[in-house]
């Protein structure tokens, strides 16, 4: 069976202009994507980006496509904790954090939340994941945190007491995690977060005493 053309892109979201590439021959390449979405071999993410679909031989990551949709961003929150099956719910939208201005993205592929955070914010415990001949960014379990606690609207704690309830009951965390986990990414976060700083410390102190 011979491969597709699109096969080069894998699993990587590709602009328009990347077809022009493996089909030269075609004069009016807007044409062309629009009858290769129309055949189903690929799926619009939004104006000029693109990924192949899963009828063309890829499988489209939520992670990767998130990179690649609204960017600089990283995967965070409940799509991180989800990823290090940290939670056991699946989540309903992959979120994820950018230095621009928050938006939000439905997709055929499903729904991009982003939400917007500081550059000197950003950095801290993000890292390329490596996975299927592919990368993208993700946040540390620690940033992803940290994230969720910061960027969630009216989330607000008074204890340590209070916040382990709310990981163990609403979103059934795996507590043991809190062991493991590194202090000193949590507190960069809280001396570089510009909102709900003393929810951070809050679970610091959380982590420390664990």
């Amino acid at each position: 069976m011979l491969q597709s053309n699109l096969y080069q892109f894998g699993s990587t979201p590709f602009a328009m202009s990347a077809l022009s590439d493996i089909y030269p021959s075609t004069k009016h390449i807007s044409d062309k994507a629009r009858r290769l979405e129309q055949e189903g071999r690929i799926i619009r993410l939004k104006k000029g980006l693109y990924v192949r679909s899963a009828e063309d031989g890829a499988e489209p990551m939520a992670e990767l496509v998130a990179n690649h949709l609204y960017g600089p961003s990283y995967v965070s929150m409940l799509s991180a904790l989800r990823h290090y099956g940290l939670i056991p719910e699946r989540v309903y939208a992959t979120q994820s954090l950018t230095i621009k201005h928050s938006r939000s993205f439905d997709t055929p592929l499903g729904r991009y939340d982003y939400f917007s955070c500081g550059v000197n914010y950003f950095p801290i415990g993000v890292s390329q994941h490596y996975e299927t001949r592919t990368q993208f960014l993700i946040a540390s379990p620690e940033k992803a945190l940290c994230d969720l606690l910061v960027k969630t609207r009216n989330l607000e704690f008074d204890s340590s007491n209070i916040l382990l309830d709310y990981l163990e009951n609403d979103l059934r965390f795996n507590t043991d995690a809190l062991k493991k986990m590194d202090s000193g990414i949590l507190r960069q976060c809280y001396e570089n977060a510009t909102t709900r700083q003393n929810n951070i410390a809050i679970l610091i102190k959380l982590v420390e005493n664990e």
